[in-house]
């Protein structure tokens, strides 16, 4: 039987590092096995924050990919101020760390780059795909965002092809995101993003939301929502790390020092100085804490936040590996002993799920979880029993948390206990999308 054809517009594909890659990628490596052929249309010249090249092993073999050339202007951005390397991962300075530059930087790409600068693709696209769907008789695209302006390729060519099928994927918000209140936008600016939204939304025959409330807020404004989280691959679990999930953690056999990990990047806006405020405590109260306490870091971690940790009792206490390829990071999860996961503090970002949560679980390991109360992640880890969520406003609470889990760690008693975990598997996600797909 003949495969359907698909064709998956994304930005982000290896070499390209983090957590934007993995949802297509996974996909497309397990849609073979569900009757579809996945052709990814990509960047020729992309300008990627960071790069993996471990995850080009999960590129499938011989899988099309059609390349055409970008113009971005971030390299002149780079050049008014350095800091600006920030915006290709949707980051910037906030509050009393914005400079003047970053100011007028933050101003220039939420005024003039509407939706976002990858937005001088989107024309001469529509004019490629256009010619290459017919051609190759395909009748069924996605669009993955961020970048949002991927979802412009989208409207333009169902507007030009009224009988294609068009998905579009909204990894995060596009105007609900916590960062777009501080994108400094006049008001015909906000209009006119409102607008590219609004119209994504009402012409795409499904929109894809990787949380909850986000496919909830979706189908409020007018969208044909469907929920299909972020998940985890079970060929990146080590057997170690099944063969210890349900048994009891020796902490002599795990580590040698209790440790609180978090892997990926963590910016300004999701900085939990409540916990580096109970773990600094603890440090001065407890002699046993502070012997064998250690605080990784495996990612990006912003300069602002590192420089107040290490001005507090927590500073001799930290071991920052930086940026790792996947399957390292994976590693650094399992060698851990509570692992810590952070998210936007305000209500509307509730429905967000980052993505390393789902390679959490599957590391067995306990969450420390951080983000508005009621939020989708809460849900996750109150059915998995994988951990607990706080507000950025507990200190007290979350200091009881991570004494207790010390005291279990002391003990040799930590148990490794998530479960109902399955779900949330690549493979049985790309079930629930070609289900979508029908």
């Amino acid at each position: 039987m003949e495969q359907k054809k698909i064709l998956i517009i994304t930005y982000y594909w290896p070499p390209a590092g983090g957590p934007g890659v993995q949802r297509w990628l996974k996909f497309a490596k397990y849609l073979p096995d569900f009757g579809w052929k996945p052709i990814i249309y990509t960047p020729e010249n992309p300008s990627y924050p960071l790069l993996d090249e471990t995850l080009m092993k999960d590129v499938p073999e011989n899988i099309e990919m059609v390349r055409t050339k970008i113009w971005e202007p971030y390299q002149l951005a780079e050049k008014l101020n350095k800091s600006n390397k920030k915006f290709k991962a949707g980051q910037f300075d906030v509050g009393k760390n914005q400079s003047w530059k970053s100011k007028l930087s933050i101003w220039v790409r939420g005024n003039f780059f509407i939706p976002d600068a990858r937005v001088f693709w989107v024309k001469p696209s529509i004019a490629f795909l256009e010619k290459y769907l017919k051609e190759n008789s395909i009748d069924t695209i996605v669009t993955s965002g961020p970048p949002h302006s991927l979802h412009l390729i989208g409207l333009g060519l169902k507007n030009k092809m009224p009988d294609l099928k068009w998905i579009t994927d909204f990894r995060d918000p596009w105007t609900e995101i916590s960062y777009y209140k501080h994108l400094k936008l006049t008001k015909s600016s906000d209009k006119k993003h409102r607008q590219l939204e609004s119209a994504v939304f009402k012409n795409a025959d499904i929109t894809l939301a990787t949380s909850y409330t986000d496919a909830e807020n979706f189908r409020k404004a007018g969208a044909n929502a469907v929920c299909i989280t972020n998940g985890f691959d079970e060929s990146d679990s080590s057997k170690k790390a099944e063969e210890q999930k349900g048994e009891k953690a020796n902490p002599q056999a795990t580590s040698k020092m209790f440790t609180l990990s978090y892997i990926g990047v963590l910016e300004q806006l999701r900085n939990p100085d409540n916990l580096w405020k109970a773990l600094d405590e603890l440090i001065r109260e407890n002699v046993d804490f502070a012997t064998d306490f250690k605080l990784k870091f495996v990612g990006r971690i912003d300069d602002k936040i590192l420089q107040s940790i290490e001005n507090s009792s927590l500073k001799n206490h930290i071991l920052n590996l930086g940026y790792l390829a996947h399957g390292k990071a994976v590693e650094e999860m399992q060698n851990s002993d509570l692992l810590l996961i952070t998210n936007f503090p305000n209500e509307s970002s509730k429905g967000i799920i980052p993505g390393k949560i789902f390679e959490y679980l599957a590391s067995g390991k306990q969450i420390l979880s951080f983000g508005p109360e009621k939020a989708d992640v809460a849900k996750i880890l109150e059915e998995t029993q994988a951990g607990k969520h706080f507000s950025y406003q507990d200190t007290e609470t979350v200091k009881k948390f991570v004494l207790e889990k010390f005291e279990l760690w002391k003990n040799g008693s930590l148990l490794e206990n998530t479960q109902h975990i399955e779900q949330f598997s690549r493979k049985n996600l790309t079930q629930q999308l070609t289900e979508v797909l029908k």
